[in-house]
């Protein structure tokens, strides 16, 4: 038995091991300095800006591909589900990522998206809602995507390859490849026609 399955399989030990990496619920500063740069994928030429909070745990999954930017006052969190960033792609100031997410090549986010596979339960009245389970679901953005800034994309979401997401949209079903999407709760107004080349409104 391995390590990693011996400590899940002793909930004292877990327990140990989970406050010695996580402070605050953010990881320790022993993590992020020797810990997290050697088991975590980063790309030739990517770039992680001084002032972004990125809270990155040795027990889930994080690549940041090459030439790919997390950029000012953005959060990256990996807590409780895999974060992967792809290839050229940009996440833009003062963005959120919370796994588990799924970022393709070639993707462009603008500034203050929210993106995360992250939910609270709240079934039990009789429970603080910060107190009882979380849920996730994986968020997958392919390549070459494009969101406007102030847009949400919330759990179990797909958008598909070279679709555009305008400003300020809430996201809350998956896009089709290709298209334009708006609104509250987001809804596709355009889609590529391959046949004529061009844009066409739905």
């Amino acid at each position: 038995m391995g390590l990693a399955s011996t400590i899940k399989s002793n909930p004292r030990l877990k327990k140990i091991t989970h406050k010695l990496i996580v402070g605050n619920a953010r990881p320790r500063w022993w993590v992020r300095w020797f810990v997290t740069p050697l088991i975590h994928h980063r790309g030739k030429g990517s770039v992680i800006r001084r002032s972004a909070r990125v809270d990155i745990f040795p027990f889930n999954k994080f690549s940041l591909g090459a030439n790919a930017t997390i950029e000012d006052f953005c959060t990256v969190n990996n807590g409780v589900g895999d974060v992967f960033i792809g290839d050229d792609s940009r996440i833009g100031l003062g963005s959120v990522l919370i796994g588990p997410v799924t970022v393709g090549k070639q993707v462009i986010l603008a500034q203050n998206i929210v993106i995360s596979g992250l939910n609270h339960t709240y079934t039990d009245v009789n429970v603080p809602i910060r107190l009882q389970k979380v849920t996730t679901d994986t968020i997958i953005i392919e390549d070459e995507v494009w969101i406007g800034a102030n847009a949400v994309i919330t759990a179990g979401v797909t958008i598909g390859k070279h679709s555009v997401v305008a400003g300020g949209a809430v996201v809350t079903k998956s896009i089709p490849p290709f298209s334009v999407a708006v609104g509250n709760p987001a809804r596709v107004i355009k889609k590529y026609d391959f046949e004529k080349g061009e844009w066409v409104k739905v």
